[in-house]
């Protein structure tokens, strides 16, 4: 570990920006949140007031230039995501992006450019990847302990009313980029493809049935891997009784977690297929038990800012995860199925995750 200490901002002092600074105060001794940014100069003062942060400012830019800052921490609606971004890379800062990490593949993309050709490194929160149960999980995949992977499912299944999609950025292709599979499942089969690996094609449908948005309110994927396996993913926004489940059947074990926005690793099991008891002992062997959550992935960061290396999940890993985000939307609205590599620079579902638009444009929200 480096004894240097890093400078934080955290831009976009809305609900989510609480997670960070949690994050931030559990490893102060290693970085130190310096100054807060909004838009609303009100909202961005009080919070820095909460959290016992030294400066407030009303613009990033206003920010960028009076503070020296190493790493910003971007909790703004994701329309903001990209243009931000690009500020604090040209300022010399990495940036630490919330999910969706852009609108589309195409911003992702110019975001990936920026950071080739500066000095800063764009990560984005996908949390759910650093808990200790799932990196047990990918050690025992990689090293064939559990035998091939056959089959998976995950489930991202929410509530969210009519009152959540008031909010005036929520519920629409211009700012949020997408419904429940770009702002809620992410996570979840984010978390799928860490383990799983490279996807290979995607066959979907996406619907909206009962919330007023231009978005999507629940969408279904079957999916292949290159290694052979096969998924289903569900999101939605529409069910009462909430979960957030994430099952793998290997050859030698079932492996599974079910929680809410968050787990550790009493949320996970191990079944051991008949012959194959002893992996438990592996599964089960004293070890810290990190939560998933937004201070593993700052304490990450913070090491791979230490030894000099791009911090995850970097953007490549990133483009993989959005790559399949609009793909499943491809696949929805074309209703062809899609391939991993097909939609290229030129493609309309680059440039937006609507693409060609989806079915319900026309027509009246519910």
């Amino acid at each position: 570990m480096s004894d240097r200490r890093y400078r934080a901002a955290i831009v976009g002092t809305g609900g989510i920006a609480t997670a960070h600074a949690e994050a931030l105060r559990r490893l102060a001794d290693r970085v130190e949140l310096v100054a807060v940014a909004d838009v609303d100069l009100a909202r961005a003062t009080s919070f820095a007031e909460r959290w016992e942060v030294p400066h407030a400012h009303e613009s990033v830019a206003e920010l960028l230039d009076a503070q020296e800052v190493d790493l910003v921490h971007l909790c703004t609606p994701p329309l903001q995501h990209t243009p931000l971004a690009l500020l604090c890379l040209r300022a010399g800062a990495t940036v630490l992006v919330e999910k969706p990490p852009t609108l589309s593949l195409a911003e992702l993309d110019t975001l990936a450019a920026a950071e080739a050709a500066l000095s800063g490194h764009v990560a984005t929160v996908f949390q759910q990847r650093f808990g200790s149960a799932a990196v047990r999980l990918r050690r025992m995949a990689a090293a064939g302990d559990l035998g091939r992977p056959l089959l998976a499912t995950c489930a991202t299944l929410w509530y969210r009313d009519d009152d959540y999609f008031a909010v005036p950025w929520r519920g629409t292709w211009e700012s949020e980029g997408g419904g429940p599979t770009m702002g809620h499942g992410i996570h979840q089969f984010d978390l799928l493809l860490s383990v799983l690996g490279p996807w290979r094609e995607v066959t979907a449908v996406a619907a909206r049935q009962a919330r007023p948005t231009g978005t999507e309110d629940l969408s279904m994927a079957l999916v292949t891997f290159d290694n052979g396996a096969v998924a289903s993913v569900v999101n939605s926004v529409l069910s009462a009784r909430q979960t957030s489940a994430v099952r793998f059947d290997y050859e030698h074990a079932t492996v599974e977690v079910e929680h809410l926005y968050g787990y550790d690793d009493r949320h996970w099991t191990l079944t051991p297929a008949p012959g194959h008891a002893a992996l438990l002992a592996d599964w089960t062997a004293p070890a810290d038990n990190v939560p998933s959550g937004h201070s593993a992935q700052l304490a990450a960061v913070l090491d791979a800012l230490d030894r000099g290396d791009p911090p995850p999940v970097t953007t490549a890993d990133a483009r993989t995860t959005m790559e399949f985000v609009a793909a499943l939307y491809a696949s929805a609205f074309t209703g062809q199925r899609v391939r991993s590599g097909q939609i290229r620079p030129d493609d309309p579902f680059a440039a937006r995750m609507d693409g060609t638009g989806a079915p319900w444009k026309e027509t009246t929200a519910p």
